[in-house]
């Protein structure tokens, strides 16, 4: 049986694979893992999708079934739940979200009460308790009770802009929201840091979430900074825990250049904790190579932005991310958080006085190559004990001799298996991940994206 939670969270598409019914279980469960004692507070927000509130319904009723009473914030972004769980001294905070996926798509992913993801053994446990009937159920008196927080996301946005020392210099800034749970708070949080700010795709708009817009598709935002004539473009996700930057001139900043550019800054300040970064295996190799010149250390982790955490706390490590736009100041927050970040850019462009093109220079980005294989079997591991597969890799290996990097994966969040590849040449790697991908899909695939 495969493990009910991914990388982020219990993901599928809403009232298909993700049902009210398994939302009721897996609230009671958590519940009963996060809360034992009952009576706690559960601070619930969520993104904009349609399928959002039907689900809020079955997450609150079964925390309310235990005894415990659900906080209802309504469209937040992830890290403001992360943030205002711990601020408000919450049992636990749960984000009804499924991030970058596609519309149809919702997830539920859980914060302890000090604003930090669960590890994987407290995940194992609500697992082990989702379905059990002899869980506690709550009655009378004892019955949870509803209350809504509106004045949540206004409590955020003063926190994140307490974030810039000094007021922006009229930055004219342009910002994506995705139609997600960023538009609840851009415009508020930019407009009063003192910057010029042009929202687009910023309507509360569960229809069109993630749809050619936000980090997935960068290219909207490009041409809305030319157009604009803008500092400096920020393209969020579904759910507003990642960011994706957008030059003067119309060229993406990803997460491995704004880790690149910040990192630089706070080595050069003596802010830099352990003169380390740490990243995932996606990191591309232009990132480490910059980094090695500052005598930073690059300590790579597999992928999701938990694992990095995790990493960073064992290490003392203060900034740390992913390539995708997760990135996690830990002076500053306690997850990667979308609009955070993009503060921090724009507090070292108001620093410096140089232009985003300048800061994000040093980090070359090395050719890379990144495919999906959909899997048409329900091991998605099954890759790893697939003789073909194995072989194939360990020739492209051979063929790179250390130029570059392979890295075939499952996804944590999506039914495919990714295949990764950097090498110098951008036609090496275009045809080692053309190889991997035909034996992969002639194994255990279907389809390539």
């Amino acid at each position: 049986m495969n493990r009910l939670f991914g990388t982020d969270g219990v993901r599928g598409v809403a009232n298909v694979d993700l049902t009210p019914e398994l939302v009721f279980s897996l609230g009671r469960a958590a519940a009963h893992v996060l809360n034992p004692d009952g009576a706690g507070r559960f601070l619930i927000g969520r993104d904009t999708r349609l399928s959002g509130e039907m689900l809020e319904a079955a997450l609150v009723a079964a925390i309310c079934s235990t005894g415990s009473h659900p906080v209802r914030g309504g469209v937040l972004p992830t890290p403001a739940v992360a943030y205002l769980s711990r601020m408000q001294h919450a049992a636990a905070g749960v984000v009804i979200s499924a991030s970058h996926n596609p519309i149809e798509d919702n997830g539920i992913k859980f914060f302890a009460g000090d604003g930090y993801k669960l590890p994987d053994e407290i995940e194992d446990a609500i697992e082990a308790a989702v379905g059990r009937a002899d869980l506690h159920r709550a009655a009378g008196r004892d019955v949870g009770r509803v209350e809504d927080f509106p004045e949540g996301a206004e409590m955020y946005v003063e926190h994140v802009a307490s974030l810039a020392p000094t007021p922006l210099g009229g930055l004219r800034i342009v910002v994506d929201c995705a139609y997600g749970a960023a538009a609840r708070v851009a415009a508020d949080l930019w407009s009063r840091l003192g910057g010029t700010v042009i929202p687009i795709n910023d309507a509360l708009d569960g229809s069109r979430i993630n749809v050619n817009c936000g980090s997935t598709s960068p290219e909207v935002l490009q041409q809305a900074v030319l157009h604009h004539g803008a500092d400096v473009g920020f393209a969020h996700d579904g759910d507003a825990d990642r960011v994706i930057a957008v030059d003067e001139v119309g060229q993406v900043v990803d997460g491995d250049a704004i880790m690149g550019m910040c990192a630089l800054h706070l080595h050069a300040q003596g802010r830099l904790s352990g003169n380390r970064v740490i990243a995932t295996v996606m990191s591309n190799y232009g990132l480490e190579v910059a980094l090695a010149r500052a005598g930073i250390a690059l300590e790579r982790t597999k992928v999701g932005d938990r694992y990095v955490l995790e990493r960073m706390k064992e290490t003392g490590a203060n900034l740390g991310g992913e390539q995708s736009g997760h990135i996690i100041f830990l002076d500053h927050v306690t997850t990667g958080d979308g609009s955070v970040t993009a503060v921090q850019v724009a507090n070292i462009m108001v620093e410096t006085g140089k232009r985003l093109s300048e800061l994000a220079a040093p980090v070359e980005r090395w050719p890379q190559v990144l495919r999906n294989v959909a899997v048409r079997v329900p091991d998605r591991d099954r890759f790893a004990r697939e003789p073909a597969i194995q072989a194939a890799i360990a020739d492209a290996e051979r063929t790179l001799s250390g130029r570059g990097r392979i890295l075939v994966r499952p996804s944590g969040t999506e039914p495919v298996v990714r295949v990764m590849v950097e090498a110098e040449d951008q036609h090496d790697a275009e045809s080692i991940a053309g190889r991997l991908i035909s034996v992969i899909k002639r194994t255990i695939g279907k389809s390539t994206s």
